[in-house]
């Protein structure tokens, strides 16, 4: 578990395709106690320490986590935002993040606004239902409060405002129009759909 703030922004030195697929990722941590089977949140997707060193940690992403997020899009020189798991006692600054995405949307707008900067994305159709003014989202391992949403006949935009601090402690300041973005639905949000399906 993970909580969607990020303590790193890392990057990928290297990527290996072979049976699946070796990403070496450079980061600050201090890797003496970031032990090999140790989860980390590699901009929202839970991946598995398989080796490490001074300034770096190697995770293997299977055919699976590449389709279904946007980690197959990356190449030496990414970005990735980074978070240690979740620890008891740990303070929940952000909210409750599995590390699973949901889905991958588009970034389809950047704006200023006063300091902060307002990104609007698109996503996926089966995402719309759990994406709500006022609500919780995981976008690229980071936890964000959706500020508004639309609905369209193939899915639902909706934006965020990042404000300064976030911009420079996360990949977020980078972002981009056409960017791939993983999404993570508030876990809350599923549970009260499913609940509401089977009251239906």
């Amino acid at each position: 578990m993970f909580t969607g703030i990020v303590t790193d922004v890392g990057r990928v030195r290297s990527v290996e395709r072979r049976g699946d697929t070796r990403l070496v990722i450079e980061t600050r941590f201090d890797t003496d106690h970031l032990e090999v089977g140790a989860s980390v949140a590699c901009s929202g997707v839970c991946l598995t320490v398989v080796d490490k060193g001074a300034g770096w940690f190697a995770v293997d992403a299977s055919a699976e986590t590449l389709g279904a997020t946007a980690l197959g899009h990356w190449d030496a020189g990414q970005a990735v935002n980074l978070e240690r798991a979740l620890k008891v006692g740990d303070e929940l600054g952000g909210h409750i993040v599995t590390g699973h995405v949901d889905g991958v949307g588009e970034v389809v707008g950047r704006a200023p606004e006063g300091d902060s900067v307002r990104l609007t994305a698109l996503a996926p159709k089966t995402l719309a239902p759990y994406i709500a003014r006022k609500g919780s989202i995981t976008w690229d391992g980071v936890s964000l409060t959706v500020n508004e949403v639309e609905d369209t006949g193939d899915g639902c935009r909706f934006g965020v405002n990042i404000v300064p601090h976030t911009q420079a402690e996360t990949t977020l300041g980078g972002t981009r129009v056409g960017d791939p973005i993983n999404l993570e639905i508030d876990i809350l949000a599923r549970y009260v759909a499913r609940l509401k399906d089977l009251n239906a």
